[in-house]
């Protein structure tokens, strides 16, 4: 996959703009699973040294995010179908949490901007093809842009952490265009929380949005992994 990088800004330092844009590409799952990176390839795509790549790197190995493998190459984790199990209950109580509390703080333009955003989605999953990359940017920036509505850095940074590790895999189906692309899955999900949103229904909200978690959950598991009923989240009793 091609990954996109900018000239980092000189506006804001170094360090921050290449750490900020390397977890662009994981949160946004630009970077798939055992991909090697290049740091020197990053740091002349964005125009800097090796050394704000360097330290941008390894802050994100020492959160798990990348790891060393044993020839010293920097790579994107493979995530074990434990882990992704693991990762997936933290995530329907942490993303459920955030859901509840920005439903008492979904003003009209929040639910305008998420209802465009997921429109936005739905023709680019109708398009197929090279149009396949913008939806995982797009359900990326739907998701955050209501978490952040709640204006809790720490509940946004440990929603961050986790979409960091399994962002790569997380839009394993978006990718290959799997049949839950084609029939919308996700939209139809979204389109359920928004509503909820502005009714001012906090569990249907959080409803919505553990179906939306499952849903792909269960896919990845079932395709990626080649396992059935591995745990109580694939069986839809994973609910906080």
């Amino acid at each position: 996959m091609t990954i996109s990088l900018k000239p980092a800004h000189r506006a804001e330092t170094l360090g921050a703009n290449v750490l900020s844009q390397i977890k662009e590409l994981l949160l946004s799952g630009q970077l798939q699973p055992g991909e090697s990176l290049s740091l020197r390839s990053m740091a002349e795509a964005m125009g800097v040294s090796m050394m704000p790549v360097r330290e941008a790197v390894y802050q994100l190995v020492a959160d798990q995010a990348l790891e060393v493998a044993p020839n010293r190459a920097v790579r994107v984790p493979i995530m074990t179908a434990e882990q992704f199990d693991e990762i997936t209950r933290i995530r329907l109580h942490i993303e459920g949490y955030a859901v509840e509390l920005a439903t008492g703080l979904a003003a009209p333009a929040l639910i305008r901007s998420l209802r465009d955003l997921n429109e936005a989605l739905s023709r680019c999953m109708e398009e197929g093809g090279d149009s396949l990359a913008k939806t995982i940017l797009l359900n990326k920036s739907l998701h955050f842009q209501l978490y952040e509505a709640v204006r809790m850095p720490m509940l946004i940074k440990l929603i961050e952490i986790l979409w960091l590790r399994i962002g790569p895999i997380l839009n394993y189906d978006l990718r290959e265009g799997s049949e839950r692309t084609r029939a919308r899955t996700a939209v139809g999900h979204h389109t359920h929380m928004i509503d909820a949103l502005e009714a001012g229904d906090a569990v249907g909200a959080r409803e919505a949005l553990w179906q939306d978690i499952q849903s792909a959950y269960q896919y990845i598991m079932a395709r990626r992994y080649a396992q059935a009923d591995v745990s109580a989240v694939a069986a839809g009793q994973g609910h906080p």
